[in-house]
């Protein structure tokens, strides 16, 4: 995926990996560190932990974000259940 020259940038992603009902919920909140409060937020569903990490691998990716510069934090009921064998 490709940004535009008017795209907005963006330094940081803070998402939260939600087991819910069979499910993931995938809460992300980008910023830019110049511009805090010019962030943006949203919330996805996977059907699992691999797809959640690469809704969280694309943003990354798109807006260049550095690996120190990423937060995430897993809430799971049990990690064996999530995951595809």
């Amino acid at each position: 995926m490709q940004r535009g020259p008017n795209a907005p940038r963006y330094t940081h992603l803070s998402a939260c990996v939600r087991q819910e009902d069979g499910c993931f919920t995938v809460q992300v909140r980008l910023y830019d560190e110049a511009k805090p409060k010019k962030g943006v937020w949203g919330e996805e569903i996977a059907d699992s932990i691999e797809a959640a990490s690469a809704l969280l691998d694309i943003l990354v990716e798109t807006y260049a974000i550095p690996q120190e510069r990423v937060k995430i934090r897993l809430q799971m009921d049990n990690a064996r259940e999530g995951t595809r064998h």
